[in-house]
């Protein structure tokens, strides 16, 4: 298990950007996938984007596509979320997780998760 914290959620108007980022607690990523993930008011959670341990391979639902950016910098040992054009309907609290891989089953450990807003 890591512990992970998220930040940079907050309320923004219809086509702007945000950029969340989530970081381990006491340690590094190490060769962990990381992930992102959303659950919206009254719905379930759903799989948004992931990121290989190596940085080579990236996946993304298909809500986001062309949208949404996952980036990891092992420098700082921080995972990235960048959103752009947002959308009403991306409003929800964004999960960060990490896991031995990029299917959603894999994903064992999550952050407290940010609220993200978008107002129309």
């Amino acid at each position: 298990q890591v512990q992970l914290v998220e930040s940079g959620g907050g309320l923004v108007q219809a086509g702007g950007s945000l950029r969340l980022s989530c970081a381990p607690s006491g340690r590094t990523f190490g060769s962990y996938a990381m992930g992102w993930f959303r659950r919206a008011p009254g719905k379930e959670r759903e799989f948004v984007a992931a990121i290989h341990w190596s940085a080579s391979i990236t996946y993304y639902s298909d809500s986001v596509k062309g949208r949404f950016t996952i980036s990891r910098d092992y420098a700082k040992n921080t995972v990235y979320l960048q959103m752009n054009t947002l959308k009403p309907e991306d409003t929800a609290v964004y999960y960060c997780a990490a896991g031995i891989g990029t299917r959603a089953q894999d994903f064992s450990s999550w952050g407290q998760g940010t609220q993200v807003t978008v107002s129309s």
